[in-house]
C-alpha cells in the first residue's frame, strides 16, 4: 500500500466526538474506529489530481466512518446498522462508498462476506465498482487476495471466501441474498423501492453485524424511496423521530434557505476547496444566473436541495429580444437548415429553417411552419383555448383537408420551399415516419436522424438558449412559435444535461423541438467552413 504522508495543509478530524445519536448502553470502541480509518487511508485515490494519492479522509469523511464502524452495542456489534449520507456531487462519493465496500469485504472479520453494490442501471453500477477494482489494483497486499472480475462487476475476496457483487434495479425482484453489507449509490435514481427492500427487508437476518451504506445527491421526485429515506434522516436530525440504528447525515439546502449565498455552499460542501476548486462553482453560478435551466441544475448537484427535474425555459423577455421584422425577399436561395417535428396524423406537425449567420454582424433566422388537420381546429380551440383558427386565418398555420395530417400536402410544400432556399439537411425524429423520410430523400434532400435524448438534445438546446439570450436568433414574433416556446419544460438528468420534454410541458412544444434540431445541423455544418462553436470552446456542459 501506498506510504507517503499527508499532504501538508491538507486537514484532518481533530478531537472527534461520537455522534449525538449513541445511545447510553452503546460506547466508542477507538480500536475499532481505528482500524476502518487505517484500512480506508491505506487505499488510494483513483480521480483527478488525487489519483495515486492516499486515500487521506476529510474530516467529515473521518467522523461518519468513526461513528459508524466505532460505536458499539455491549455486545461489541455496531449500533448502526444504516447510514444515510446525502451530500452534493463532486465530494467524492463514489470514492468513499468504493472503500466502504471493500472495508466490509476485507476488513470486518465476517466470514464468507457477501457485500452488495446497488445501482439503478449498469452504467451506474459500474461507477463505484470500477473505481474499488482500482483501489485493489492499486494495493499489493489486496490484489495477493483477491479476484477481480470485471465484466459480471465482482471481488472475490480469497481470505474470507466473500465477494463484492453489484447488482442493479433490474434484479430487483429477486431474494436469497445474505447481506452482511450493503453499499447504495445514488438511490435518488431508482425506479422504484424494490432493489431496495429486496436488500435490506430481511437479507440479512442470518448476519450478526450488517451494515447498509446508502450515499446519494438530493433527488427530484418526492414521491421516492430516497426521499422517504431523507425525510426520515431529517425527522432523525431535528428530533421529531427515532432511530438508534439509523445514522443520518444530510448536507443540503432547505427550500427557504439562499442559494446564492457563497457560505452556504461551504455548509453543504465540507469538500469544497479540496475535491472540490470554489472557482468551479462560481463559474457554474453565474451560469444558473442566465439560465433557469442551470439554476435548477446549480441548486439539486450543488446545493443538493430537492428539486423538481422539470423547469419551465424560456422566459418571454428571452424569446422576444428576438421579435425583429425578417427580410424574406433577402432569404431566397440562401443556405439553410431544416428540424421536422412529424407529429401523429392527427396533431400538429412542425418544419422549421435556420439559417445561420455569414458573418459576425449576422444572427440566426428561423422560420417555423405549422400543420394541424382542418376539423380538429374547432376542437382545439374549445379544449385548450388556443386560437388555433386565428393562426389559420393569418396564415401562420396551414390547414390539411380532414381530420388527419396529409403527410403528400407537406411534402409537396417542403419540396416547394426547396426550390425557393437551400435546404442543406432536413434533421428529424428518428422514430418519425418512415415513409416520409424516403419520400423527402427521393426529392433530392439530404434527411438526417436526430435523436431526442439528453446525448443529443443537450448541446443545441443549451446553444439555442444561449443565442436566443444575446439575442443572437430572429424569429419575426411568430405568434404560433412565441406560444410554443412559452410552453417549453426541460428535463435535468444528474450529469447537468437537459432536454426539452413533451410529455411534461403544459402544451405543443414541436416547434422548438424543430428549431433546436435545425441548430443542431447549422452549428455542426458551421465548423466544415469556419469552426464550429462546439469545437472552439467545447459542449456547454455545467
Amino acid at each position: 500500500m501506498a506510504k507517503e504522508t499527508r499532504p501538508k495543509g491538507y486537514p484532518k478530524l481533530r478531537n472527534y466526538k461520537p455522534s449525538q445519536f449513541m445511545l447510553p448502553t452503546s460506547h466508542y470502541d477507538k480500536a475499532k474506529a481505528d482500524r476502518a480509518v487505517k484500512f480506508i487511508e491505506n487505499l488510494c485515490h483513483t480521480k483527478g489530481k488525487w489519483a495515486g494519492k492516499r486515500f487521506w479522509l476529510l474530516p467529515w469523511q473521518e467522523q461518519l466512518i468513526r461513528d459508524i464502524f466505532g460505536i458499539v452495542k455491549p455486545d461489541g456489534n455496531r449500533q448502526f446498522r444504516t447510514a444515510f449520507v446525502e451530500i452534493c456531487k463532486k465530494v467524492g462519493k463514489s470514492e468513499l462508498a468504493a472503500a466502504v465496500a471493500l472495508y466490509l469485504l476485507y476488513a470486518d472479520n465476517e466470514p464468507s462476506a457477501e457485500v452488495y453494490g446497488a445501482a439503478a442501471d449498469r452504467q451506474q453500477a459500474s461507477i463505484v465498482f470500477d473505481v474499488a477494482k482500482q483501489m485493489v489494483e492499486m494495493s499489493p497486499a489486496l490484489m495477493k487476495r483477491s479476484k477481480l472480475m470485471a465484466a459480471t462487476k465482482r471481488i472475490v475476496n480469497y481470505g474470507n471466501a466473500g465477494f463484492y457483487q453489484v447488482l442493479s434495479a433490474e434484479v430487483g425482484n429477486k431474494h436469497g441474498f445474505s447481506v452482511t453489507g450493503l453499499v447504495f449509490d445514488e438511490i435518488h435514481t431508482q425506479p422504484n423501492r424494490q432493489l431496495y427492500d429486496v436488500l435490506t427487508k430481511g437479507s440479512s437476518d442470518a448476519r450478526q453485524n450488517p451494515l447498509h451504506f446508502i450515499i446519494t445527491t438530493a433527488g427530484t421526485d418526492r414521491h421516492s424511496i430516497a426521499y422517504e429515506l431523507h425525510t426520515k434522516a431529517v425527522d432523525i436530525l431535528e428530533g421529531r423521530r427515532s432511530d438508534p440504528t439509523f445514522y443520518p447525515v444530510v448536507y443540503g439546502l432547505k427550500d427557504d434557505e439562499d442559494w446564492e449565498d457563497e457560505a452556504n455552499w461551504y455548509k453543504v460542501n465540507p469538500s469544497l476547496g479540496y475535491t472540490v476548486d470554489v472557482e468551479r462553482l462560481r463559474d457554474a453560478y453565474r451560469e444558473a444566473k442566465q439560465n433557469p435551466a442551470d439554476e435548477i441544475t446549480f441548486k439539486w448537484l450543488r446545493c443538493n436541495m430537492w428539486v423538481s427535474s422539470t423547469v419551465a425555459w424560456i422566459p418571454e423577455q428571452i424569446y422576444m429580444r428576438g421579435n425583429e421584422k425578417i427580410d424574406m425577399d433577402a432569404l431566397e436561395g440562401r443556405d439553410c437548415y431544416a428540424g421536422l417535428d412529424l407529429s401523429s396524423t392527427g396533431d400538429i406537425t412542425a418544419f422549421v429553417l435556420m439559417f445561420p449567420p455569414r458573418d459576425e454582424d449576422e444572427k440566426y433566422i428561423v422560420l417555423p411552419y405549422f400543420w394541424v388537420p382542418e376539423e380538429t381546429i374547432p376542437q382545439r380551440v374549445k379544449a385548450a383555448s388556443v386560437p388555433y383558427d386565428v393562426w389559420e386565418r393569418q396564415g401562420f398555420i396551414q390547414a390539411t383537408e380532414g381530420n388527419v395530417i396529409h403527410y403528400d400536402f407537406i411534402e409537396h410544400f417542403i419540396e416547394e420551399l426547396g426550390k425557393k432556399y437551400h435546404i442543406l439537411e432536413i434533421a428529424f425524429d428518428r422514430w418519425g415516419a418512415v415513409q416520409m423520410v424516403q419520400d423527402l430523400e427521393g426529392m433530392g434532400f439530404t434527411v438526417v436522424p436526430f435523436g431526442q435524448g439528453f446525448k443529443d438534445m443537450s448541446p443545441p438546446s443549451k446553444e439555442f438558449y444561449k443565442i436566443l439570450m444575446e439575442g443572437k436568433m430572429i424569429h419575426g414574433g411568430n405568434p404560433v412559435l412565441r406560444w410554443m416556446a412559452g410552453n417549453v419544460v426541460i428535463d435535468t438528468d444528474p450529469a447537468g444535461n437537459i432536454k426539452v420534454t413533451k410529455a411534461k410541458s403544459k402544451e405543443k412544444i414541436d416547434g422548438i423541438v424543430a428549431a433546436i434540431m435545425a441548430l443542431d445541423r447549422c452549428i455542426r455544418h458551421e465548423g466544415e467552413k469556419q469552426g464550429s462553436v462546439y469545437d472552439e470552446r467545447g459542449l456547454i456542459v455545467f
